[in-house]
């Protein structure tokens, strides 16, 4: 076994980062970008234990899901440099710690490159030969307090978790949690000590691409803390088709147990285990397991110790009984001691064993079960009070909620419903708490609030949670001018524009349901609301949302510099084409066919998400029905006023029973919507588009070409409608949005220049028109722009079904002696009826008499 290169002499090391190379070509890391093999990785790690340098320094690793973050921790493992681990996305908590201890390296990224900024050449420090890791316990607040963790803690825990979850070399385990928490750490961990592989992403569970990523890399294990699993419930995952998926892991605190006895029943079901998990910082992560085949039978138990670890309880006054105490852990992943100040960084071992705070009891048949805990008891009105008693009070009446206390009151935050018909009451959480503390009703402050705060690990935001149920003091009113919008109105924002009531702050626009017709509204509307949107911002959850970029300086409105995403200036443009060229205003044709095209791209994009099959497939029939609904509804009421149409036109049967007319864009699209929701409903087809997302609209748009190009003859002996001989537009659109490398946009752009040309006979400029767009569509993601160009641009494509459907009956009125106008009209009219519409759409659900969306928006506090 080679050892690196940069290894310091004498310097103790951690083994399983050290002998990498033992791998050999096997996949390390896997990430969007592609594998990185256990011996590419073992160079990168060479080569920067070389630049870290012959002397033993301090190292501040400012950590992130990313093969260089990575690299630099493997590093100083491997050549015996401590590290401290600070959270990259807490700036603050970055400087503090910088400051408190006064790092001889600090490693971070600048501007898309990853940088060692060496302070000093020979460290500033007495750091002790044992040392070998620092993390905070807190995860993300810059506390100064570190946990003290040596290479024998490191090793010993990754081989005690790699023995009980029986960790083989050909698992593939996903990211879903932070570096530098001890829990995500000991995943990378202890599949590389068994050379299994890593899917490095730092993408949300609620993400889509994050499952298309762990799908495609056959991912085998995930880690959730309680809050992943809240996620999971929102996205469907019991109806996820994942193949390759062996065992599912939980810590992090406490899952209730009907949800562990849910979740164990799933995997049981799907063919997975589940994990549920016990542990500290303290212990290196791992300390108790409870084994799968008791997850549904004992759900409420910790488990039993990890191997090489072992539980003994200390006797508690206020916990009478043998069988209850203190738990306290001892093993070889106990750390060495903490850290307060770098004068600590010399101590050697100052603990023995991990007294853990918690209150546990050991059952007749061996597993141990944490009753609660010490550190967290308040004294209110001279009652000792257990705050995490009172959340599991609540949490078996279905209530979440978080708890702190000092001398004077009980403050208990609340999360809101999910459902607004049935919103959390504070009064009856207040009841509930003083019956079960004894406390008087003024001694208990109940505030409600849409989400609970957490932490980047998923855990309860704490200090956070106490800032919120304080009596909030009013703002100066200058600063709420300039204050960026707050997370809930984006939640209230999202909730009017997709008319749903389950919106949190974890929701994206994708996973709502949101689809082409209510993506340029959401677009424009955050747009406003925030000055910037990335690329991707219809896939992030709103909480990713709220701190968008500095804005640039002011500009005169209508100036400012903006961007405008291709697909919606196409749709804009072709529906001006459309209109413009029926009105004979001028002559540009194409159109039509473009926004085909576009329609299959969006459906990529806005329906193909992570989504069980059901939820797919109810999505694109609520798409169905917002087309369907306005164009039938205006085309009965011509069918009153006017003599233009028959019953067939109202009911968009004509491209089916012939001949086709006007409104034949409405009706294919109709058709096509209908029938690939049919086969994706198919659960092997619905399988086959999440494995290949690629290759199946590719073989769609191939098969499609059978009806454009007609080789049996079909329509010289009979009628074949429409959506036959042009359903290869939509697949091409679908397949150019699923085209994520320059050889398949090549691809697909080769498609285009090979099917469209020939299309309309004698009419190479239509043929130029779609060739253009579909080619934009192909390779150009957003075109540079102005904010008043884009809101002009946003309303048209935002109203473009509407002013299709309307303007056949605008412009014959007025095209013979005034074409521009009629144009103008046509479109106005369109406009208008878009804003009607909608209006309805949204009005629909009061009728059933729910409440309004926003109710469970409301912060409400019971003094």
């Amino acid at each position: 076994m080679k050892a690196p290169s940069g290894l310091l002499p004498g310097a103790k090391t951690v083994p399983f980062a050290r002998g990498l190379a033992a791998h050999g070509d096997r996949p390390a890391v896997i990430t969007a970008d592609g594998p990185v093999s256990y011996r590419e990785l073992a160079v990168r790690v060479d080569a920067a234990a070389r630049r870290l340098g012959p002397a033993r320094r301090l190292v501040l690793l400012v950590a992130a899901n990313t093969v260089d973050a990575l690299v630099v921790h493997l590093a100083a493992l491997a050549a015996g440099h401590p590290v401290l681990l600070v959270p990259g996305d807490h700036p603050e908590a970055v400087r503090s710690l910088i400051d408190a201890y006064d790092p001889d390296v600090v490693a971070h990224p600048d501007g898309g490159q990853w940088v060692l900024d060496e302070r000093r050449h020979v460290s500033a420090h007495t750091l002790h030969p044992d040392l070998a890791l620092l993390l905070s316990t807190s995860g993300s607040t810059g506390s100064p307090k570190l946990v003290r963790l040596s290479h024998e803690n490191l090793q010993a825990n990754a081989e005690s978790i790699a023995e009980y979850l029986d960790i083989r070399d050909t698992d593939r385990a996903a990211t879903t949690l932070p570096m530098h928490y001890c829990y995500g750490l000991s995943v990378i961990h202890s599949h590389l000590l068994r050379g299994a592989a890593v899917i490095l992403t730092g993408l949300s569970v609620t993400d889509t691409c994050f499952w298309e990523l762990f799908r495609s890399a056959r991912g085998s294990t995930f880690a959730g803390v309680p809050y992943t699993f809240d996620l999971l419930d929102r996205i469907g995952f019991a109806t996820m088709e994942l193949p390759h998926l062996r065992y599912v892991t939980q810590a992090g605190g406490r899952l209730a147990p009907d949800r562990v006895a849910r979740y164990a029943a799933l995997g049981r079901t799907a063919g997975w285990d589940l994990f549920v998990m016990y542990g500290q910082t303290e212990a290196t992560a791992r300390m108790a397991y409870l084994p799968p085949h008791l997850a549904q039978t004992r759900p409420e138990a910790a488990g039993i110790p990890v191997p090489g670890g072992s539980f003994r309880l200390r006797p508690l006054p206020e916990w009478p009984g043998e069988s209850t105490g203190e738990l306290v852990y001892a093993g070889p992943n106990v750390m060495l001691g903490y850290a307060e100040s770098p004068d600590d960084l010399g101590l050697g071992r100052t603990v023995d064993e991990l007294h853990t705070g918690d209150i546990a009891r050991r059952t007749p048949d061996g597993l141990y079960e944490l009753v609660g805990r010490r550190s967290r008891f308040a004294k209110i009105l001279g009652l000792r009070i257990d705050p995490q008693q009172v959340e599991a009070m609540l949490e078996k009446r279905g209530v979440t909620a978080c708890c702190t206390g000092d001398d004077d009151e009980l403050a208990v935050a609340v999360a809101g419903g999910t459902n607004p018909v049935d919103p959390v009451d504070p009064v009856e959480v207040r009841r509930l708490v003083t019956a079960e503390c004894g406390l008087p009703a003024r001694a208990v402050r109940v505030c409600v609030l849409p989400e609970l705060p957490r932490l980047a690990t998923g855990k309860p935001d704490y200090p956070a949670i106490r800032a919120l149920t304080r009596p909030e003091p009013e703002a100066p009113a200058e600063a709420a001018t300039t204050a960026s919008p707050p997370a809930v109105d984006l939640c209230r924002l999202y909730a009017r524009i997709l008319d749903r009531d389950d919106v949190t702050e974890d929701s994206s626009f994708v996973g709502l349901g949101g689809d082409s017709l209510s993506y340029v509204e959401m677009s424009l509307n955050l747009e406003d609301a925030l000055g910037h949107l990335p690329d991707n911002w219809h896939t992030l959850p709103i909480r990713d949302l709220r701190q968008p970029p500095a804005r640039p300086a002011p500009q005169r409105r209508g100036t400012r510099r903006r961007t405008l995403e291709t697909s919606v200036a196409l749709r804009a443009v072709a529906i001006v084409l459309i209109v413009g060229s029926h009105i004979h205003l001028f002559w540009i044709k194409g159109g039509a066919h473009v926004l085909l095209g576009v329609a299959g791209y969006n459906f990529a994009r806005f329906h193909l998400t992570s989504a069980d099959r059901r939820e797919r497939v109810r999505n694109v029939g609520r798409s169905v029905a917002r087309i369907a609904v306005p164009s039938m509804a205006w085309l009965a009421l011509m069918l009153l006023v006017t003599d233009d149409y028959r019953l067939t036109n109202v009911l968009l049967l004509t491209s089916l029973l012939g001949p086709n007319d006007g409104f034949w864009f409405i009706e294919v699209l109709l058709y096509t919507l209908v029938a690939v929701a049919a086969l994706l409903a198919v659960p092997q087809l619905d399988r086959a588009e999440r494995r290949f997302p690629f290759a199946l609209p590719a073989a769609l748009m191939a098969l499609g070409l059978i009806g454009r190009y007609d080789p049996f003859g079909l329509d010289a002996r009979g009628h074949v409608p429409l959506v036959v001989t042009v359903f290869w537009l939509f697949a091409l659109g679908w397949t150019a949005a699923r085209a994520t490398t320059v050889g398949q946009r090549l691809f697909v752009n080769a498609a285009v220049l090979a099917t469209v040309p020939g299309f309309f006979s004698g009419e190479p400029a239509r043929e130029v028109v779609v060739v253009a767009g579909l080619t934009l569509l192909i390779w150009v993601r957003r075109i540079p722009s102005l904010t008043a160009v884009n809101r002009v641009a946003g309303v048209l494509a935002g109203s473009s079904l509407y002013i299709y459907v309307t303007h056949w009956q605008v412009f014959p009125r007025l095209e013979d002696q005034f074409a521009l106008v009629a144009t103008l009209a046509s479109l106005v009219v369109g406009i208008a009826y878009a804003a009607l519409a909608t209006r309805v759409m949204r009005w629909r659900p009061s009728l059933r008499g729910r409440r309004s969306p926003f109710a469970r928006y409301r912060r409400v506090r019971a003094e």
